[in-house]
């Protein structure tokens, strides 16, 4: 079993950055991926960002790229979201997943429990 749990989210103002945290613990696979996805009210999960397990290899949703930043420090089991210039758009509760990579929500097998990120405008 492997668990994900979710920290940093909260309210911001538009513009402002947060940085959100992933802690994995139980069976850790090598040489899986990790993954940002959201979901907003109303709205289906969506892919935010994809990291290697190495870190080398990272994908980003075009609507975040240029202000997201996704990291992982293996040592620590933890991956990492910086956000930047938050837009209310970005409101959303977002998931850390582990998977075998790519943009499908059906590539993650082991998913956290959310945490809520609202933009104010």
């Amino acid at each position: 079993q492997v668990q994900l749990v979710e920290s940093g989210g909260g309210l911001v103002q538009a513009g402002d950055s947060l940085r959100l945290s992933c802690a994995a613990s139980g069976r850790i696979f090598r040489y899986q991926y990790m993954a940002w996805f959201r979901q907003a009210p109303g709205k289906e999960r969506e892919f935010v960002a994809t990291i290697s397990w190495s870190g080398v290899s990272t994908t980003y949703a075009d609507s975040v790229k240029g202000r997201f930043t996704i990291s992982r420090d293996n040592a620590k089991n933890t991956v990492y979201l910086q956000m930047n210039s938050l837009k209310p758009e970005d409101t959303a509760v977002y998931y850390c997943a582990r998977g075998t990579g790519g943009l499908r929500v059906g590539g993650y097998d082991y998913w956290g429990q959310g945490t809520q990120v609202t933009v104010s405008s």
